[in-house]
Formats: structure tokens, sequence, C-alpha cells
């Protein structure tokens, strides 16, 4: 119902038009843009930072990390594959 209303439908417009404007004057400002860098460079590396820390606590309990039991998975995978590769040669050569 509400996206029909002309009213709304202006609204709306009007909105996006001016939030543009701003990201558009926001971007334009270099002092924000390099502002903004900094803290994505900061986030980015405060993440690697905790990564490492939690795989070194992880190694220090003994206990598996997220990268650890994805080499599992694939090793896993593998396993499985060739199974069942060995499990159709198998049956091929019942059969003769």
């Amino acid at each position: 119902m509400l996206k029909n209303n002309p009213v709304m439908k202006r609204l709306v417009a009007t909105g996006e038009e001016r939030v543009g404007k701003l990201v558009q004057q926001l971007m334009s400002n270099e002092k924000f843009v390099v502002g903004i860098q900094k803290i994505v460079t900061s986030a980015l590396s405060a993440k690697g930072t905790l990564d490492k820390s939690i795989r070194s606590a992880l190694s220090a309990a003994n206990l598996p990390s997220t990268g650890d039991l994805e080499t599992v998975r694939e090793k896993i995978d593998e396993l499985e594959k060739l199974l069942t590769s060995l499990e159709s040669k198998i049956d091929a050569l019942a059969k003769k």
C-alpha cells in the first residue's frame, strides 16, 4: 500500500537524493576518506591480531583451528572419492 502512495514515493526519492548528495560530499572530503581508510586499516589489523591470538590459544589448549578442520575435511573428501573409485573398480572386476 505504501509502495504505491505517490507521497511516499516522493519522500523516498527526496531522501535518496539527499543521502546521495551527502555521500558525494563526504567522499569528496579528503580528510573523511583518509579517516575511513585508517579505520578500515586498523580494523583489519585488529582482526589479524585477534585471529592470530585465537589460533595460539587453540593451539595451547590442543584444540584444532578452523583451518585445521578444513584441512581434515578436504582429506576426508579425497578419501571418499578414492573409496568410491575403488568400489567401482571392485564391482567391475567382480562382474567379469
